[in-house]
């Protein structure tokens, strides 16, 4: 019953949506002869890095045919230049680079742009469509602002199939996990912050995913389909991929398609990777969801997360199948302190395993042996790097029997892993990117190369001390009851005192109370088929959920309620809720 393609409905009017290129260019035809405006026109069509920039710009010019066309991409500096400014940003390394202050500005050629807009001034008459990443940092004083956007998970599949390279760079042919790494640190950054500033003034959004059928909506319709997200709960578009120690639990409860080798990954609720389904009648326009994390931040987060995080979405929920699979990478995360110093970020990833299923050997590695001796494990784990020799990983590392509903801490600077035959629901801070690989247990990667190690960041970041004793006592189930009711009770199970999230547990055959207080909620069904969620004030429509699906309460909404559907009726259910603990 996974839901694959969950949307909110912002309008039941279809008419609202207009789908394939001839109906958008009459649309917008007729709203610039509408305004009645005498003299030049501009047209402004801002492209998210990855649109199909030339299949847009072509597209319009036959349907408005304009006096003049700039074409964004003409004014970037050389890529040679650029290079000279990133290279720092994105140091020599595979994977990493540092977060920076980076706008879509820093990317043009100013001299460029001056002539342009002398270009731009000298037309007095007609249309002037100025097409691309940039567009409105052209000429500012445009009549019409159209956003061309696109959701990130296709962007990474543009990378994959060597359809686009990077922003301002002649870089088709690079691998794709090279173009994802400037993109993550790069393209992504600067086109956030300049979509930030205009998304409360743009007249047409186009979901350009589809790039033979792309579909519009206005501006205020898109918003107004975000403000409703903001009153109730609702869920990310998920997607899945395969990776090297992937399996098949999500294939059978997900109902995916079986023609890959396996699904490692689920992003189940990653607003910055993930998308938004909204929905039109019974047309669906799709956005990144980060649209609703930059357009109204306090209200989504709640103002405490706000002040602390700005407009990031701080907590991640996604899913790690090793069901028929393999294990994990061994891995350790950095250190706030080193995130900080070495990668420009306030805050690391700290995270926990939540076991929504598990087989019978299944087990996770966490934390260190007594006794280990440190220069004897690094030794061994570079020798395993340099020659391909056995590591040994249960000879310096705690391998903990895993059972469904086991809840497994992992601060930072924890040595871990998920081994095989566990289906985990990870609960942790969002930036995902950075996790310091120690060993990949000598296999390949799906491209048939091996996987980046980071043996020298991680040995500078593993806590030595978080060994057998301190782990059982202090990351395995810790669970704390809170409170009760009839027909429910409240667990607390973590995180640990060093990480900003808290979770909550609860089990119910009747309806639970809830209350954001303040702070945005992010929930999954970990048992019982269905559960519905209401608003005891009736503020919301009652919203389903299934199992294994993450779903978010924003901060705004304040009390709701959830009690066993369906199926489930009279039966017990769970959920497990994170938010983030208020400071102090």
């Amino acid at each position: 019953m996974y839901d694959k393609h969950p949307y909110i409905l912002a309008s039941t009017n279809s008419k609202m949506c207009q789908v394939g290129w001839d109906s958008i260019g009459d649309v917008l035809r007729d709203y610039l002869n509408g305004r009645g405006h005498i003299g030049r026109q501009i047209v402004c069509v801002e492209c998210y890095p990855g649109v199909f920039e030339n299949d847009v710009r072509d597209r319009l010019i036959a349907m408005l045919s304009p006096s003049m066309v700039v074409k964004t991409a003409t004014l970037f500096i050389s890529p040679v230049e650029l290079a000279t400014r990133i290279d720092p940003l994105l140091t020599d390394d595979p994977v990493f680079g540092v977060m920076n202050e980076i706008e879509i500005a820093d990317f043009l050629d100013g001299e460029k742009v001056c002539r342009t807009q002398e270009q731009i001034e000298d037309v007095l008459d007609g249309f002037i469509l100025i097409v691309g990443t940039g567009a409105a940092e052209i000429f500012p004083k445009y009549d019409l602002l159209v956003y061309a956007d696109l959701v990130r998970w296709e962007i990474q599949q543009r990378q994959r199939r060597a359809e686009i390279g990077n922003l301002a760079a002649d870089n088709l042919d690079d691998p794709a996990a090279r173009k994802y790494k400037r993109a993550f640190f790069l393209d992504w950054r600067a086109a956030d912050r300049l979509k930030q500033r205009l998304l409360p003034h743009i007249d047409f959004v186009i979901d350009t995913s589809a790039p033979g059928t792309p579909k519009m909506v206005p501006g205020d319709a898109m918003r107004a389909g975000l403000r409703i997200a903001l009153q109730r709960p609702f869920r990310v578009v998920p997607f899945f991929d395969p990776g090297p120690w992937g399996g098949h639990w999500m294939e059978r409860v997900c109902d995916l398609p079986t023609d890959v080798p396996n699904y490692a990954w689920c992003f189940d609720c990653v607003p910055e990777e993930n998308s938004l389904l909204l929905g039109f009648g019974d047309l669906r326009v799709e956005i990144p969801s980060i649209n609703l994390v930059l357009a109204y931040p306090r209200e989504l987060l709640g103002e405490h997360v706000y002040d602390r995080f700005g407009a990031e979405f701080p907590i991640r929920f996604d899913l790690l199948d090793t069901v028929g699979g393999g294990n994990l990478s061994l891995q350790v995360h950095p250190l706030t302190s080193y995130v900080r110093d070495h990668f420009g970020l306030a805050y690391t990833q700290d995270e926990s395993y939540y076991m929504l299923d598990a087989e019978e050997d299944a087990g996770v590695y966490l934390g260190l042996r007594e006794g280990v001796e440190p220069g004897a494990m690094l030794h061994d784990l570079h020798a395993a790097q340099k020659d391909g020799a056995d590591f040994g990983a249960d000879k310096y590392v705690n391998k903990w029997t895993a059972k469904k509903h086991d809840h497994f801490l992992i601060p930072a600077g924890t040595v871990h892993c998920s081994g095989r035959g566990c289906m985990v629901l990870e609960i942790s801070a969002t930036p995902y990117i950075f996790t310091f690989k120690l060993w990949d247990w000598g296999r390949m990667g799906l491209d048939g190369l091996p996987r980046p190690i980071h043996l020298e960041r991680g040995a500078e970041n593993i806590q030595w001390n978080r060994t057998t004793t301190w782990v059982k006592d202090s990351l395995i189930n810790h669970v704390e009851q809170l409170d009760s009711g009839v027909g429910w009770r409240e667990e607390r199970t973590g995180l640990h005192t060093l990480e900003f999230i808290e979770t909550r547990r609860h089990w119910f055959t009747e309806t639970v109370p809830h209350h954001t207080q303040g702070t945005v909620n992010v929930l999954n069904l970990v048992e019982g088929v269905e559960a519905i969620v209401e608003s005891p004030s009736g503020a919301f429509d009652p919203f389903v959920v299934h199992y294994a699906e993450t779903f978010i309460v924003p901060a705004q909404v304040g009390s709701y309620t959830i009690r066993p559907h369906g199926k489930t009726r009279g039966r017990q259910c769970a959920t497990i809720k994170a938010f983030v603990r208020r400071e102090g």
